[in-house]
């Protein structure tokens, strides 16, 4: 059981909503108004927001395409604005678009591009920006990690004051997928856009960035949504160190922090002056094995290691209870499609020697990266991963690897390694993204055909009870064949003082509220 005291993300209604709206009627979509979503109590506008991010390298720069962390995410929706936004409810409202609707087949989307939404260096939004912003991620070349999301797309055009997208095949969550961090709208420069721009059109503009280490921003004084951007200023500062950003907090240096300490949390609680949130969602952390290489080539070596984690143990200690254990797939209770219904992979040290024995071995000697740069307390997991394996026969080897550098230096080049994943609103947005064939960041480099072709049909598929059985079975042919081992599903646990104030109802589709804290929160 969770101790979250947030809420569980619920996306169904919101794309039920969209598939009827738009193909029964042939209306724009469900369109909630800002405003409609105030606190009870009226924001203040004023004071600079300065958060410390458990996140950020010194490689992270304004490539749209590379974001991998949560600090250059965080940093991208304070100075960006996307065609729509995961609200805090987790229903699907319009931001550069206004509207949208569908063709009765769910192939052809066109969005309604809002007027007046200006650029922090001049000129306003418009549809062939859109394009051209989308256009980055498409393309034979593109080393996007957005691609597999914009593969689909056949072709983008612009009709007056809308976009026209045209896919190759249905797909009922395509709004969903505009919402992604990835594909902000940027002002386009002919056909292209400027990839080493910091030019937005988000509620604030950069003033200084020092990759890996901080970013300044200021109110964009054109920012179109009156009800947000309540801060004069943001300041994000790369904090990675788990006790240095706790210090932080309790020192005055920052107004808040992302990914509490769980160890230290209840004395954080304890604090004056200082609030704790959590929030449950999506969020999941894994062990990746490289499917290409041995040992991890063999799935019996796979099933044995998913048998020897001890996966309570780990939402106990390592999340002292705010989560939940995992099966091996990544989607959560909160997904719509979320398969309850499947066998759990346990922790079992005889299953775990069988599969050895199935790979022809009686012991395994592997080692396992891990960092808290992949998570709070990921050193401390693998320990204790390589105490529970030890019982079938598996000699794990924890590796302790530097935090600075770790995404891009460890994570897809080690061979077995700790990751966070922050999830995704829909099954077929977190499945395109890790684990389709070919997809930039499928850690597993795992090629499974029938779950490729589960993943396209389910994709297109309108009939509710026959695309369910679709993601069910393709949970379950991750549970047994992928190359993942996913334990446990974490929630969102943050921190603040009490001079900061949020809506009563956060977003848990990421951390800091959706990382939108910057636009939604305030000073009290």
């Amino acid at each position: 059981m969770s101790k979250s005291s947030g809420f569980i993300t619920d996306t169904s209604i919101s794309r039920r909503g969209i598939l009827r709206g738009t193909t029964a009627l042939g209306a724009a979509a469900l369109i909630l108004p800002y405003g409609t979503r105030r606190a009870a109590a009226e924001p203040k506008k004023g004071g600079t927001l300065r958060i410390g991010i458990a996140a950020g390298n010194t490689s992270d720069n304004y490539d749209p395409g590379k974001w991998d962390n949560q600090y250059v995410q965080v940093f991208a929706t304070a100075r960006h604005g996307y065609l729509t936004e995961v609200a805090a409810d987790g229903s699907l409202i319009g931001e550069v678009a206004e509207s949208w609707e569908a063709s009765p087949d769910a192939k052809t989307w066109t969005f309604k591009i809002r007027k007046g939404v200006a650029y922090h260096e001049g000129g306003e939004v418009t549809p062939e920006d859109v394009i051209a912003s989308l256009n980055y991620h498409r393309g034979e070349n593109s080393t996007s990690a957005a691609k597999p999301f914009v593969d689909p797309i056949t072709e983008i055009k612009a009709d007056g004051d809308t976009v026209v997208i045209s896919l190759e095949a249905g797909n009922a969550d395509f709004p969903f997928v505009m919402s992604d961090y990835h594909l902000p709208v940027m002002p386009a420069s002919g056909e292209a856009i400027d990839i080493k721009s910091a030019n937005g059109c988000g509620p604030y503009k950069v003033t200084a960035y020092e990759p890996g280490v901080s970013a300044e921003l200021t109110r964009n004084p054109n920012y179109w949504k009156s009800d947000r951007a309540h801060f004069d200023g943001v300041q994000l500062l790369a904090i990675l160190d788990p006790a240095a950003r706790q210090s932080a907090l309790l020192t005055g240096t920052v107004d808040v922090i992302n990914a509490v300490d769980l160890k230290t949390v209840k004395l954080l609680e304890r604090a004056p002056g200082v609030k704790v949130l959590a929030s449950a969602g999506t969020q999941h952390y894994t062990f990746a094995m490289d499917t290409r290489a041995a040992p991890f080539n063999d799935n019996n070596v796979r099933l044995a290691l998913k048998h020897a984690v001890n996966r309570q143990e780990l939402v106990d200690k390592i999340l002292f209870g705010y989560g939940v254990i995992g099966n091996d797939h990544p989607i959560g209770q909160s997904n719509r499609y979320h398969a309850d219904d499947i066998e759990q992979n346990s922790y079992d040290p005889d299953k775990a020697k069988y599969y050895l024995k199935q790979a022809g071995l009686d012991k395994l000697d592997v080692s396992l990266s891990a960092s808290d740069a992949a998570f709070g307390g990921a050193v401390d997991a693998a320990v204790l991963y390589q105490a529970s394996a030890a019982k079938a026969g598996i000699n794990i080897k924890p590796v302790r690897e530097p935090n600075d550098g770790y995404w891009s230096d460890v994570w897809m080049k080690k061979p077995f390694c700790a990751v966070y994943w922050g999830g995704r609103p829909t099954e077929d947005w977190m499945f395109t993204t890790a684990y389709a064939a070919g997809a930039k960041w499928n850690d597993t480099f795992w090629d499974h055909e029938k779950f490729n072709k589960l993943m396209v049909e389910a994709r297109s598929e309108l009939d509710e009870d026959k695309r369910r059985a679709m993601y069910v079975e393709m949970q379950d042919i991750l549970r047994t064949e992928g190359g993942v081992v996913i334990p446990m599903f974490a929630s969102y646990v943050m921190a603040h003082t009490d001079k900061i104030a949020h809506p009563e109802q956060v977003g848990a589709n990421w951390t800091l509220d959706g990382f939108r804290a910057v636009e939604r929160w305030w000073f009290a």
